[in-house]
């Protein structure tokens, strides 16, 4: 690996995390050393029970080391950096992926993949999109996610909406009908600035289009151009409208969450995983809950969903590889575990062979409202490389605080991002 690319990786992550490059795993034939970001409301637990039926089936251990889902974006690559990866780890698709490929970081799983005959095990659009790099294998898909707009039907019902909008004026209509209800129409958690990001997402997609953003994930456009400043004009009437809660950034996404659950506010935009977060305090869902896909907003623009796919990758200098590959070829291929992972977390299987009737009623209309779009996107912080998609985040954190300051905010984030993709 070139010095260069080290000191990359060394420069997209926080010095306070450096303590856990010390975090090098000893090493067991019958072991496999797994680290990922499925804590807390997340479904550590449920993973933990996963990983008992692996070596049930196996005879090999697992040792575990769960990272906070915040504190792993940074802390994987600190241990990348430092040669101190374990043998596994959970890792987003797309860009942040292709970045520790280049990096020189992980093991391809062609053969395994092959063996196992998971070209009859993942569905095809999944793993086209999520787990070949560079004409190899690299990733195996755990769970994947939608994001639209889930909301509270109650507090939705009282205020007399009782069909989801389909258009952008029909939302904002919406938007008007639960604040004269005296109810916040939007919560937003972005505290840890990740929230914020779908509502970018959405609106770059709804109005220039999948083709325009992909450009702008991949440094070919600009966050001064006029299709980024009309999406941020679209946000920005929102919030001046008094749309979204007071100080977003205060909350994490489990308080909107919960915002929304009480009935402080209506709705939220949020990934799939809200259901395994709402499931867990006793919310039913389609009862209690439902979602809406995000409105059209520009008629004639292609229709697109976004979402992450949670991956598990091989580190190039894994211990145990025979091992690690007999752990990512279970928990991909296993209908049971598959199952059991979906329900625990709020995700969607890619395995084809997990039945639908393992989804409840709001997974189900999830997996039909991906099934019609034309196109699945990942979403920001997984579509630009890592130093970018920093640059991106503190954006819509900074928007969120000061509205006002958009067009400033968005020539910073332009000068920023173009000296990121530079180097």
């Amino acid at each position: 690996m070139n010095k260069r690319r080290r000191q990359l990786l060394l420069a997209a992550v926080l010095a306070p995390v450096m303590a856990t490059a010390s975090m090098v795993p000893s090493f067991a034939a019958d072991e496999v050393t797994i680290s990922h970001y499925f804590t807390g409301e997340l479904g550590q637990k449920g993973l933990k029970d996963i990983l008992e039926g692996f070596k049930a089936k196996s005879g090999i251990t697992v040792k575990d080391s769960p990272i906070g889902h915040e504190d792993f974006k940074t802390g994987i690559l600190v241990r990348a950096a430092g040669n101190a990866l374990p043998d596994v780890f959970s890792y987003w698709a797309g860009a942040r992926t292709q970045f520790v490929i280049d990096a020189g970081d992980l093991r391809p799983i062609d053969g395994m993949w092959n063996k196992a005959g998971l070209d009859n095990v993942v569905a095809k659009s999944v793993a086209d999109g999520a787990t070949k790099y560079d004409g190899e294998r690299y990733l195996v898909p755990f769970g994947y996610h939608y994001s639209g707009l889930f909301f509270n039907k109650a507090v939705m019902e009282k205020a007399g909406i009782l069909e989801a909008p389909k258009t952008w004026e029909e939302f904002l209509a919406a938007c008007e009908k639960l604040k004269a209800n005296g109810v916040t129409p939007i919560a937003l958690g972005s505290k840890n600035r990740w929230p914020a990001q779908f509502w970018f997402d959405y609106l770059i997609l709804r109005t220039a289009g999948p083709d325009y953003r992909a450009k702008l994930m991949n440094g070919t456009a600009s966050y001064a151009d006029p299709e980024v400043k009309k999406a941020m004009g679209l946000w920005k009437s929102m919030v001046d409208k008094g749309y979204f809660v007071e100080n977003a950034n205060a909350d994490s996404w489990t308080d909107a969450s919960d915002k929304v659950a009480r009935g402080d506010a209506a709705m939220t935009l949020m990934g799939t995983w809200i259901t395994g977060y709402w499931n867990s305090i006793g919310l039913k869902p389609g009862e209690d809950y439902d979602f809406y896909p995000f409105p059209e907003v520009t008629a004639g623009v292609p229709n697109a969903v976004v979402g992450p796919v949670d991956g598990l990758v091989i580190s190039a200098n894994a211990k145990n590889p025979e091992g690690a590959e007999q752990l990512l070829e279970y928990l991909v291929s296993d209908p049971e575990a598959q199952a059991k992972w979906a329900n625990i977390q709020g995700a969607l299987s890619a395995n084809v062979n997990v039945e639908k009737s393992n989804y409840n009623a709001v997974m189900l209309k999830a997996l039909d409202t991906i099934d019609a779009a034309q196109t699945f996107a990942f979403n920001y912080d997984l579509s630009t490389p890592p130093p970018v998609a920093e640059v991106g985040l503190s954006m819509f954190a900074r928007f969120m605080d000061d509205p006002s300051k958009v067009d400033v905010i968005l020539d910073e984030t332009q000068a920023s991002a173009a000296s990121a993709f530079a180097e």
